[in-house]
């Protein structure tokens, strides 16, 4: 027994400092670790799985700064400034300057410059100035309290002028001279003269800046239908076009309800899995070609890529008479048919293969609904001996009330 709780209280111990290393700062996935540092609630984060080796952080003088939500910029700390991941720093802007976060020193700089294909040659790479001040954290804060009531002014602006445009984020920079306001719109738009009356009700320089549907959600962020948070809002920068011919490939349902996404659009996901199935299917015999046989003609209904295997139908619309065969039978077939000729059976022996079943088994009977409803057998028991008693009484009853009606006819004669 006491080795026994020897060894119970040194792997209580164990996970207590395991549980001491692997904090959760303000519920982000930040563990106490260097290589998360600085990754707390941020759009994007980037794991800097090389920050526990000190020489990779001298390889550049590039630095990598996040601002509100996805938007980044790469800086030159070319004053050497003793500045950490995580750190919030005043960074050169057009005009005056821009506070943000940093989210990555060191060599892996250069991996993400080269991975969002940014050509440093036309790339105006600016300054770091310093770590922010006190001063230039209340200038922050105070432009950032504006931006809430600046979208919902501009947004009515935008409608009373009829544009044909939704601003769907506005981001003051940090020392509030110039305010960015993120729009959707269908077609281009002229918003010359909405620039001007932005300019004069709010009072800065206005940048306007067009983003699509799916560049809007990663802004906003969300949970999918998988249950974790939005790959734009994670790790997607690049988008590419999705269309339902990924989602035909992996047999998966045309309905747009089910294959849109929170950004109206395509879910990226469906993009995928798409070159995995198409390598999967380069073999499998056309869709459209139906199997003769002696007892009729079998149209294409379904397909298991991973099992290879071909679900087909006598009816082109509605599964009757479900035969799966596999590919290579399905090959063969066909080649038959070709010659002119008809199989007597899709299968190539009886009971090879019959109409499609389920591949599960409720083991302990998890399937039923009423599997914790508890039975009372005596309860019922008694019910039914109730039952019997009530209806014993009102036959005596009935008996009473004729023979009271008898005697008191005879009263009467």
């Amino acid at each position: 027994m006491r080795n026994e709780k020897q060894i119970l209280n040194s792997q209580l111990s164990i996970l207590n400092l395991i549980m001491e290393e692997i904090t959760l700062n303000n519920g982000g996935s930040n563990p106490g670790v260097k290589g998360f540092k600085g990754n707390t609630l941020q759009q994007l984060p980037v794991v800097d799985w090389l920050a526990d080796l000190p020489e990779t952080q001298l390889d550049t003088d590039l630095v990598e700064v996040q601002f509100k939500n996805t938007r980044k910029g790469y800086f030159v700390n070319s004053a050497h400034i003793a500045i950490e991941k995580g750190d919030m720093v005043a960074v050169e802007a057009n005009p005056g300057h821009d506070i943000g976060v940093v989210t990555l020193m060191g060599r892996l700089v250069l991996s993400q410059i080269k991975k969002n294909r940014i050509n440093m040659e036309r790339y105006e790479v600016r300054k770091v100035y310093r770590k922010v001040k006190p001063v230039d954290m209340e200038k922050y804060e105070e432009a950032k309290a504006k931006e809430q009531d600046t979208m919902i002014k501009a947004r009515k602006i935008a409608k009373d002028m009829q544009l044909d445009m939704k601003i769907g984020d506005v981001e003051y920079q940090g020392d509030g001279s110039k305010a960015i306001f993120y729009y959707i719109a269908d077609d281009r738009v002229d918003f010359r003269q909405l620039i001007k009356v932005f300019a004069e009700v709010f009072r800065v320089r206005i940048e306007m800046k067009q983003i699509g549907a799916r560049q809007e959600a990663g802004r906003i962020g969300g949970i999918g239908p998988c249950g974790r948070e939005l790959c734009c809002t994670t790790w997607m920068s690049n988008f590419v076009s999705v269309s339902t011919t990924a989602a035909r490939y992996q047999d998966l349902s045309t309905n747009p309800l089910k294959l849109a996404g929170q950004c109206a659009k395509i879910k990226c996901c469906v993009n995928f899995e798409a070159p995995m199935y198409v390598d999967a299917q380069k073999d499998f015999p056309p869709k459209d070609i139906p199997l003769e046989t002696v007892d009729g003609t079998y149209y294409f209904f379904k397909a298991d890529v991973f099992k290879r295997q071909l679900t087909y139908s006598t009816d082109q619309n509605i599964p009757a008479n479900l035969q799966v065969i596999s590919v290579e039978r399905a090959k063969e077939i066909m080649a038959i048919n070709r010659r002119g000729e008809k199989v007597v059976s899709l299968v190539e022996k009886e009971g090879d293969n019959s109409v499609a079943q389920i591949d599960y088994q409720n083991v302990v009977g998890q399937d039923s609904l009423t599997r914790f409803d508890k039975k009372h057998h005596n309860a019922g028991g008694r019910r039914q001996e109730s039952r019997g008693g009530r209806r014993m009484n009102g036959q005596y009853a009935n008996e009473h009330r004729s023979n009271y009606r008898n005697r008191r006819e005879e009263d009467n004669e």
